[in-house]
């Protein structure tokens, strides 16, 4: 095979801009990866001979589909699913399911580019994948629900299978959506199969797969901490959101010591100053997911917490920030508010919660700054080890599932310090998780050919 003319990162970068026309989040987040790994790969003549950067910035396939249902009141509504696969040269597809009005392609595009890394840095073999529709569960019945779940996946359902494509929940996907698509895709099928993750417990799912996403991020937090010789106890913590992930990396720090001082939804954000422990965790679980309230209704049930309307968290002072909310939620002045406040440490719980210029702070000022393709890994990988009960037809005791969560969140920190230390010692969070993540699925690439 001839020679490649290398490219630099800024054509590289143009190129993808022209290739995806209208799609700032997926060319984002193809930017700010390969812009470590056009260090990496310099020297490295077989990744830029057989394109495998181009190639995985490229997905597999886009699946686009229309979901018609009828509302309670007989109005047919239409609205547009998705589906993209990006990469499964370790794995089959893997990655959640989102239904909001803000998802669109480029949104899907560039969680399923994050997720291909995310899944490579666990070490379970999993490919990228990423889902979902323009849908919003909030304000509809559990009918009107049930109806879009089904007519979802009796589209999605013929591009899905264990060994091909396992998707999971994700923002607006619970456990009532997954099992809503679940029932109908075993309906369809006539199969029970481990098509789905994130499943109740009845039903094939796995124990801590709802406290794993917010626990990783904890765990990866404590991992960094202790390269300082140092832990969460006593820290003041900061947390957006108050969905699956932000309540359990709240509870995580909780148990660990720490103080949680905020919480926020897309409305505001409340301060506690006495700090919010698992009595007032549990409130916000109950009041968000059983009566679907708001963040708001907070301030009026503990009487020293404040509402913050049109606001985000990050200019209350903290040891340690934990982004749990939604992408780009943190801008580089936001970022420059945090250093100046005294926070020394961030964890993403969110995926690519942090915009270029937020990192490019965080990095300057030389913190403990986490990516969600590391820190926020553990769902998915509690995700895996719910793929491998299903496949042995068991369940593993919490304890267990526990134990290898623990270990995975430990193993994907020592492979970002293994491509990420510095030689005086700093970390580059962000480049370990970008190597670590590339170099798996670009040797299984190229292990294949031209494929």
């Amino acid at each position: 095979m001839a020679a490649t003319e290398h490219v630099d990162l800024e054509q590289f970068v143009e190129g993808v801009k022209r290739r995806n026309p209208g799609q700032p989040e997926f060319v984002q987040a193809v930017h700010e990866v390969a812009a470590d790994i056009f260090d990496f790969i310099q020297d490295k003549e077989q990744y830029h001979r057989y394109q495998i950067l181009r190639r995985i910035a490229e997905p597999d396939r886009v699946v686009s589909f229309r979901v018609c249902w009828e509302d309670d009141k007989g109005n047919i509504r239409v609205q547009r699913g998705w589906r993209v696969q990006n990469n499964n040269s370790i794995g089959p597809y893997k990655g959640g399911l989102r239904f909001h009005p803000s998802v669109t392609e480029s949104v899907l595009k560039f969680l399923a580019f994050e997720q291909t890394f995310k899944n490579s840095l666990t070490g379970l073999p999993m490919g990228g994948g990423k889902g979902g529709a323009n849908f919003n569960p909030k304000g509809k019945s559990d009918h009107e629900v049930m109806r879009f779940c089904q007519s979802f996946m009796t589209e999605l359902y013929r591009h899905v299978g264990a060994d091909i494509d396992v998707p999971a929940g994700d923002i607006g996907v619970g456990a009532r959506e997954i099992g809503y698509m679940f029932g109908q895709y075993k309906r369809i099928t006539n199969q029970f199969t481990g098509v789905l993750t994130g499943k109740g417990l009845e039903y094939g799912g796995s124990l801590v797969r709802t406290e794993a996403t917010g626990y990783g991020v904890v765990l990866f937090l404590q991992n960094m901490l202790e390269t300082k010789r140092d832990g969460v106890a006593g820290k003041t913590v900061v947390v957006s959101g108050s969905g699956n992930v932000a309540t359990h990396a709240a509870e995580k720090i909780v148990q660990l010591g720490g103080k949680v001082v905020t919480l926020s939804d897309s409305e505001g954000f409340i301060y506690d100053p006495d700090g919010i422990d698992q009595d007032k965790i549990n409130w916000v679980k109950a009041h968000k997911t059983k009566r679907r309230g708001r963040i708001s209704e907070y301030a009026a049930e503990f009487r020293n917490a404040e509402f913050h309307a049109g606001r985000k968290p990050w200019s209350v002072p903290c040891h340690v920030a934990l982004p749990c909310a939604t992408q780009n939620e943190i801008s580089g002045d936001d970022a420059t508010m945090l250093i100046k406040n005294g926070c020394a440490a961030v964890s993403e719980g969110a995926n690519m919660p942090t915009d270029l210029a937020g990192i490019g702070v965080f990095k300057a000022a030389r913190i403990l700054y986490a990516p969600g393709k590391a820190s926020n890994a553990g769902g998915v990988a509690v995700s895996g080890l719910e793929m491998s009960q299903n496949s042995a037809r068991r369940s593993w005791k919490e304890g267990e599932v526990q134990d290898l969560l623990t270990g995975i969140m430990r193993d994907i920190h020592g492979r970002c310090l293994e491509y990420g230390r510095d030689r005086d010692g700093y970390v580059d969070y962000v480049r370990g998780a970008n190597i670590a993540g590339f170099k798996k699925v670009a040797d299984a690439m190229l292990a294949y050919g031209v494929v």
